[in-house]
Parts: C-alpha cells; structure tokens; sequence
C-alpha cells in the first residue's frame, strides 16, 4: 500500500497532473490539505473532476493525527492532496520522513508552486535568498523584516509569504504595512502578486505605500539590485 503526496499546481482543480489524476483514482482514501495555501475552487469542483470523495483535513490532522492516516496508508492506498508542491512546507516533509520510518512506500507527485511561479515577474530566480512568512499576529515579530534586510545586504531578492489562518488570508496590503512599520522606506520598490498560477494573475509593482491587489492568494516580493532584463520585465507590471 502507497501513501501519495500529490501536488494540485496554484489555481483550480485542472491544474492536477495527469500523473497525479492516476493516483487519486487508484486510492481508497482521499484527503485534502486545506492550511498551507487555498485553491481557486471549490471542493465539489475537485471531487467532480477526480471522481473522488475528498476528505478536507487541518493543520491538526497532519501535525497530531497523522498516526491515524499513516495507519491506513498500511492498509491501502491513501492520497493526501496539497495545493501548490507537495514537500514546500515543513509539516509535509515530516509526514514524508514518518512514512519512511515506518516503512510505508510513498509517492511524491510534484506540480507548480509559487516558489517557481514568481518567475512571470521577471525577477531571476537564481537571485532569491531567504524566504520569509509574514504572519498575522506579528506586533513583537521582527524576523521577516530581517530576512529581507539580510537579502537586501546580499543583493539577494525576498519572497515574503502572507499568513493564512482558516479561511482568513493576509493581504500583500497588510504585509507592506507590517515591513514599513519595521523600517522599510514608503518609496521602496515591490511587487505584490494575486492568484498566480491563472490565466491572468494580478501583478503589481511600485512603491511599497502604495500597492494594493485583490485576488487570493497572495504574496509580496522585495527585490535587491536589478539587472537591466528584470528592469524590463518589472515596467510591464507598473501602472
């Protein structure tokens, strides 16, 4: 029996790999990963698509009832579904690491993830540091702002990630505000970035006071010195 670790790319239910469609419809149990990052869709859009009846699970379930899905990846096949790359977060490595001990074959089916989807920006990829979380309740939380100042000293972009709680999702708006109050100038170059992965995901770059973007979800990007290419690129996104 196969526990399967199966990426759903960043939008909606189409975006699944052909790879990963197999794994579902070969697998008893179906959960879906519902903290780390939010698709543009709805379940029963994903249980139509795949065929499936789809088991939403917390952050809980995968950090202190693992035990219980590892038990039955023992028994039969189990598909835990995980918007974006299946091994971005640190929850999901564990999860990787205890099927291992435990001796239970497991798959790992990749797909898109902001960490590469941040390239329709025109920032180079090989030039990112760090990355850093910006997380909600952050009044005595210096450590993203330090991470992209230490970025910045290196010449190194930042990719700053928003906090999600349930269904709250931090807004790049909120996530600018909380890097000024720490010392990040108003006039500051950055991009925010909304719904990437879709068609047409929302982009904007300009000063750090100013931005501001809707859709979900969302993410912030402080690059470090330019090359003349990402000066391009980055024109296209300003108003």
């Amino acid at each position: 029996m196969t526990l399967y670790l199966i990426g759903l790319g960043l939008h909606d239910e189409r975006d699944i790999t052909l790879k990963g469609l197999d794994a579902i419809k070969a697998c008893k149990k179906v959960y879906f990963e519902t903290y780390t990052s939010k698709l543009n869709t709805a379940q029963h859009n994903m249980e139509k698509l795949y065929g499936k009846k789809i088991t939403a699970i917390p952050r809980s379930f995968v950090e202190e009832d693992a035990d219980k899905l590892l038990k039955e990846a023992k028994k039969e096949d189990v598909a835990v579904l995980i918007v974006g790359a299946p091994l971005a977060a640190t929850t999901h490595i564990d999860l990787f690491l205890e099927a291992k001990k435990q001796k239970i074959p497991v798959e790992v089916i990749e797909n898109g993830s902001v960490l590469t989807a941040i390239g329709i920006t025109g920032l180079f990829l090989y030039k990112f540091g760090r990355i850093t979380t910006i997380p909600f309740n952050n009044e005595k939380i210096t450590s993203p702002y330090d991470v992209v100042i230490a970025n910045q000293k290196n010449k190194l972009h930042t990719l700053c990630l928003l906090d999600i709680q349930e269904t709250k999702m931090m807004t790049a708006r909120e996530g600018l505000d909380y890097l000024i109050r720490q010392g990040l100038k108003k006039e500051t170059l950055v991009v925010a970035c909304g719904a990437l992965g879709a068609p047409d995901p929302e982009i904007k770059a300009g000063k750090a006071k100013d931005l501001k973007i809707t859709r979900f979800p969302q993410c912030i990007l402080v690059p470090a010195d330019l090359h003349f290419k990402e000066e391009e690129a980055l024109s296209i996104w300003k108003p």
